[in-house]
């Protein structure tokens, strides 16, 4: 983003300069002698037909430092799982995919549901889940990157810049979060924009500094699906299976993680993928359901860390975080205005007031059951109450993969 601010949080680490991918990508793979390299592929089937997957195939193929390349496959029939295994052939890393509607899966999803551990609903958030659980079953890796398979902009060195911090052992990171420029002729990522940045900034006004609210502040797209974590990072961390995967993984890290050892890296500069529709008028859909989700999320963290969100409190958030928002929007209109972008001011607004009503449903919910959906459990208490839950996992998957 042509900048070398660092937020005081966090380490942020920019794009300065010429790119030298392949000197980084020669110090990773030395660096994967001792820290071998995971990917995490999580994948609707629909996405094998999309633009975006099949072109980040080709750039994946000229990769040469991952140990693994795990896909978690979702929506998909056995026709087309069997489609799915022909498809990824192509890339010439170790390849698994764990396909999340098997019936094998299926049975491991229900034992786990007998011993009162459930993951939740089908989604991201429990294929990643489950994807991790592999990479720790399969115990070939120690670093484990992560990143979506609709980037129709992609390029290799997205996943080199992401997994550096944390592969590099001359580096003390334990957990990088990407971040990137979501620009074409108009500004993007509303949701970051205009929900995550001013809702936290007006938390931070009405319930205090808190270390955890500076936190989340802290990293410039909060939002972004691409992070990379040592994998025993990924045994003790907890993921939630709703919108709210991207900000409680957050959470989850500041809870477990010191912040020195925390970053943020620049990956990209040019980052697209496909548009969610806003979906104003229904809390089920769209960028209405993830507001609500995050909001809850964000609600139900701030609660673990002792403070009291009262009726009083979230009114007066309501009204906090309209007015915040609605201060921004001016910010981002000026900013449109001095790059020549394409600005809609009502559609912004639109946005704001839609992200108002979600945030005041949100705390409607939280109010009413402030515990909420639970968080899938991490892999240490799984691995505790079900011993041989990974080995099962492992084999499952092998059998899959026949």
């Amino acid at each position: 983003m042509g900048d070398f601010y660092q937020t005081g949080a966090i380490a942020t680490f920019h794009r300065l300069g010429e790119l030298k991918l392949e000197k980084i990508e020669s110090d990773l793979k030395a660096f994967s002698k001792w820290r071998p390299i995971a990917l995490v592929l999580p994948s609707l089937f629909d996405e094998l037909h999309g633009e975006a997957l099949p072109h980040i195939l080709e750039e994946l193929k000229k990769v040469r430092y991952l140990r693994q390349i795990v896909v978690s496959l979702d929506r998909a029939n056995a026709e087309q799982f069997a489609y799915a295994k022909q498809f990824f052939r192509r890339l010439p890393q170790e390849l698994k995919i764990i396909w999340q509607d098997g019936p094998r899966l299926a049975e491991l999803y229900k034992l786990l549901d007998d011993n009162g551990l459930p993951a939740g609903a089908p989604g991201k958030g429990r294929g990643v889940w489950m994807a991790f659980g592999y990479v720790i079953a399969s115990d070939l890796s120690e670093v484990i990157a992560l990143h979506d398979c609709d980037i129709t902009t992609y390029k290799r060195e997205l996943l080199a810049r992401l997994v550096y911090p944390v592969a590099s052992p001359n580096l003390p990171y334990e957990f990088c979060k990407g971040y990137y420029n979501r620009v074409t002729d108009r500004m993007h990522g509303r949701v970051t924009r205009l929900l995550v940045t001013p809702l936290i900034r007006a938390l931070r006004t009405i319930v205090g500094p808190l270390s955890y609210l500076k936190f989340m502040d802290s990293f410039r797209y909060a939002l972004a699906g691409e992070f990379a974590l040592l994998t025993e990072l990924a045994r003790v961390i907890r993921i939630p299976g709703d919108w709210g995967l991207e900000v409680g993984l957050l959470s989850e890290v500041f809870h477990n993680v010191t912040v020195r050892r925390v970053c943020q890296i620049d990956i990209i500069d040019q980052y697209e993928h496909k548009h969610s529709q806003l979906s104003a008028n229904n809390p089920q859909e769209g960028l209405l359901k993830m507001c609500i989700d995050i909001t809850k999320s964000i609600f139900r963290n701030l609660a673990n860390e002792g403070v009291v969100l009262s009726e009083g409190v979230l009114r007066t958030l309501q009204v906090h975080y309209l007015r915040t928002a609605q201060d921004t929007v001016k910010l981002y209109e000026d900013d449109a205005a001095i790059n020549a972008l394409n600005f809609d001011r009502h559609a912004e607004s639109e946005a704001v007031e839609a992200f108002a009503r979600g945030i005041r449903e949100a705390s409607e919910i939280f109010l009413r059951d402030p515990f909420g959906a639970p968080l899938i459990p991490n892999w240490n208490r799984v691995t505790s109450a079900i011993p041989g839950f990974l080995e099962h996992l492992q084999a499952a998957v092998e059998e899959d993969n026949r």
